[in-house]
């Protein structure tokens, strides 16, 4: 089953967050990702608001997670981790 890769993010730092978007891009598409949203329009009805919002298509919630530990999306997080707040979770989708 497909799943969804859906980050809910505040960039504190653009520059270092810049270099984790030039080199996370490669690393989903790497493991069969493709961005269907990304930092486009959003409204906030419950929770924490985050301005920048993605989310990402994966063929399974094992591809999405093998991503999410590959060396080359780790050292994409290694620039996000300080230039940002954040929460990421996979969800499988029924289609």
């Amino acid at each position: 089953m497909p799943a969804l890769w859906i980050a809910h993010v505040t960039v504190t730092d653009e520059d270092a967050y810049g270099k984790y978007a030039k080199l996370a891009g490669p690393a989903i598409a790497a493991h069969g990702g493709h961005f269907i949203a990304r930092g486009g329009r959003y409204v906030q009805l419950e929770g924490k608001d985050r301005p920048r919002n993605v989310v990402a298509k994966f063929p399974s919630v094992e591809a999405a997670e093998e991503c999410y530990r590959s060396d080359a999306y780790q050292e994409a997080l290694s620039h996000a981790r300080d230039a940002s707040e954040r929460e990421l979770l996979i969800v499988e989708t029924s289609e």
